[in-house]
């Protein structure tokens, strides 16, 4: 039989036990409840560090006077150094360098002919378009001459010399521009013609990064070397610059690089880009 020892033996024993288990209980929730805490305190030390973060990258935007959007692009745009500078620059600033990489504006040429819109793909010349709309909302083209037509060989009438003193497709052969140069953009060199009729192109120095205001319009299809950004697609007023070329140029500059001041005088009156849409 138990002895009276071995059944107290057995109840100390048994207390014990269930003490030991009561303590490894409280153990327990104590570690749960300090992993809870520690779990919540890193929470609110991430959720701290993002807001800081996005209010320090907003401060900067606001210090650089730019607010990054999705789909920009950044553009160079070059100035012109202003000793020797000549008199037909035109200084009217810098476009800003965030240019929208996407969506399509409407380029519209008021003359005293007539209007004359064009259709811009900003995925294809953000940069060249981001130069055409400062230069529009500056009124750098507003009552301007189409200086030069060529009729023969290419077939182009060419604008956008506030001088109008151009004698050819190349910048360097009228002196009339912004103070501001920029990389070439959209160059067809895998197109048969590479600017067919209706194309919308800029004129360049035929060196790298020399566009600048000058553009010209192709009446018919124009075997030039693919070394001109290709801006645009005319949507509306080609019969006006058909009609200027059916009247013929004066052969100011036969001698020089073909063709001359259009006998028929066209002057943009003024140059609008719309809003991009589709950005």
């Amino acid at each position: 039989m138990t002895s009276t020892r071995d059944r107290q033996r057995a109840a100390a024993r048994a207390k014990l036990e269930r003490e030991m288990a009561e303590r490894a209980g409280r153990a327990r929730k104590r570690r749960q409840t300090q992993a809870i805490v520690g779990a919540a305190a890193v929470l609110v030390l991430v959720v701290a560090g993002t807001v800081w973060l996005v209010a320090a990258l907003g401060d900067d935007d606001e210090q650089d006077g730019t607010t990054a959007a999705a789909g920009a692009v950044q553009c160079a745009y070059t100035e012109v150094p202003k000793e020797g500078r000549p008199p037909q620059i035109k200084d009217v600033g810098l476009p800003p360098a965030q240019q929208a990489g996407k969506g399509t504006q409407t380029m519209t040429i008021d003359t005293n002919l007539g209007p004359i819109t064009a259709k811009i793909d900003r995925a294809k010349v953000p940069c060249t378009a981001g130069s055409f709309t400062h230069l529009a909302s500056k009124g750098f083209f507003d009552n301007t001459k189409c200086h030069r037509l060529v009729t023969e060989g290419i077939k182009v009438l060419q604008c956008g010399d506030p001088s109008a003193t151009g004698t050819g497709w190349r910048d360097t052969d009228g002196t009339g521009g912004p103070s501001y140069n920029l990389a070439e953009e959209n160059l067809p060199t895998d197109k048969r013609p590479p600017y067919p009729e209706g194309v919308i192109a800029m004129a360049n120095s035929s060196q790298p990064g020399s566009t600048g205001s000058q553009f010209f319009i192709v009446y018919g299809d124009s075997p030039l070397d693919p070394n001109y950004t290709v801006l645009g697609t005319i949507t509306g007023g080609m019969d006006i610059v058909k009609d200027v070329a059916k009247a013929g140029d004066d052969g100011a500059f036969a001698q020089q690089a073909g063709g001359g001041h259009p006998k028929k005088e066209i002057t943009m009156t003024k140059v609008t880009m719309s809003p991009v849409e589709g950005g």
